[in-house]
């Protein structure tokens, strides 16, 4: 079942030649991990439409890797999926750690929908 408000469009968009229209996911669940990695990969002011969209933690690999950086990311992670995808997830925890050369971020969240919780890990490296 999928839910009422919102059409769930395939990334990368396709059509879908046999009923003519935008091509829909088909994984509920890949589907919000996907639009969690717009969100968290998108730098604000990049989407013209939309310029407070995305966390923008690509750009972190210009900070010091320190636990400051980490500290300001579970910031900016927090707002951002809280801002954008309010309506799909709620952010239960995120942690952000440091590693010789990466910052890793995991995201532990409910999916509203479904009634369930889920993780979710990314890796910016240095």
């Amino acid at each position: 079942m999928k839910p009422p408000f919102a059409q769930r469009l395939k990334y990368p968009f396709a059509i879908d030649g046999n009923a003519g229209r935008a091509a829909e996911a088909s994984d509920y669940d890949a589907y919000i991990r996907q639009l969690i990695r717009q969100v968290l990969l998108t730098a604000p002011g990049e989407r013209v439409a939309r310029p407070t969209f995305g966390a923008g933690v690509r750009r972190m690999v210009f900070s010091p890797l320190s636990n400051a950086t980490a500290a300001y990311t579970k910031t900016l992670v927090l707002e951002a999926l809280t801002a954008s995808l309010d309506a799909f997830i709620k952010v239960e925890a995120i942690e952000a750690t440091t590693d010789e050369s990466r910052l890793d971020i995991t995201i532990r969240y409910f999916v509203r929908h479904t009634g369930e919780s889920a993780y979710l890990n990314e890796e910016v490296t240095f």
